[in-house]
């Protein structure tokens, strides 16, 4: 439990509003049998959980200012 209270207090609020909209995602692509946007919605659930985005190579960062 631990190891998941450390892992959750990373995220950011831009980070759990990804993982809330692929979760409708899913749920939308459910309810309607649309089994494609279901399955866009799983993708759009795990980028945040594995905390994938932008890119790998983070070129989306905003650099660290270096006084």
């Amino acid at each position: 439990m631990e190891k998941i209270k450390i892992y959750v207090s990373q995220w950011t609020i831009m980070r759990f509003l990804r993982l809330i909209m692929g979760i409708l995602i899913v749920i939308q692509g459910v309810k309607a049998e649309q089994w494609l946007i279901a399955g866009i919605g799983v993708l759009f659930s795990i980028l945040p959980l594995f905390n994938m985005g932008c890119g790998v190579n983070g070129t989306c960062d905003i650099p660290n200012r270096k006084n």
